[in-house]
């Protein structure tokens, strides 16, 4: 997606050879029009798949997510890091390791709003290790829910989360690759990926 390579490439900042950060664009200001389109060419790549939910985790991939949802027009569910108070019925979790942050968090979804029934797509903002998908992907396990798919906004393809994600059967979409971080410049795969 070109819109988005774009961004990563002239708005993303390096912090070192591992973590790149889109805060600009994507996870702390969010160019809504950018999120307008990726919701339109997710819905362009899973939309013969049935989706009746997008699922997320917070923070981070619920902006793309919301978008994705409104052009399913289904819910968007976002799996939560902490048991609210008001959650009294049962819930679905898992333990989801975050790369960037260098933490373990016991993510929650409501069994209301997942359900055997379900036919879900997982949009998170990053792909590094699979963590979070995999983990997403385990809770609608939980459900009897099926996965049909995984859409990730940008892939840091020198890291094994793909290959972590197919090993688990599961259908990977990624609008931006890239091959590598390296002297604090990003490169796309294919350095000319347009």
């Amino acid at each position: 997606m070109d819109a988005l390579k774009r961004k990563v490439i002239e708005d993303g900042v390096v912090i070192d050879e591992s973590i790149l950060k889109v805060d600009g664009f994507l996870n702390h200001q969010i160019d809504a029009g950018l999120m307008y389109e990726i919701g339109e060419v997710f819905h362009s790549q899973f939309g013969d798949q049935g989706v009746t939910k997008v699922l997320t985790i917070e923070a981070s991939g619920i902006a793309p997510a919301i978008m994705v949802a409104h052009r399913f027009n289904v819910p968007c569910l976002f799996a939560k890091k902490a048991k609210p108070n008001t959650l009294n019925e049962g819930h679905y979790q898992t333990d989801v390791h975050s790369f960037t942050k260098n933490n373990t968090n016991r993510v929650i979804v409501s069994t209301e709003f997942l359900s055997d029934q379900d036919k879900v797509l997982i949009i998170d903002d990053f792909l590094a290790n699979g963590e979070a998908a995999l983990g997403l992907h385990r809770l609608a396990q939980q459900a009897g829910a099926e996965t049909v798919g995984i859409g990730i906004l940008v892939e840091k393809s020198f890291q094994p989360g793909r290959a972590r994600l197919e090993e688990a059967s599961l259908n990977v979409s990624s609008l931006c690759q890239v091959a590598s971080l390296k002297g604090n410049k990003v490169t796309l795969l294919g350095d000319d990926n347009d």
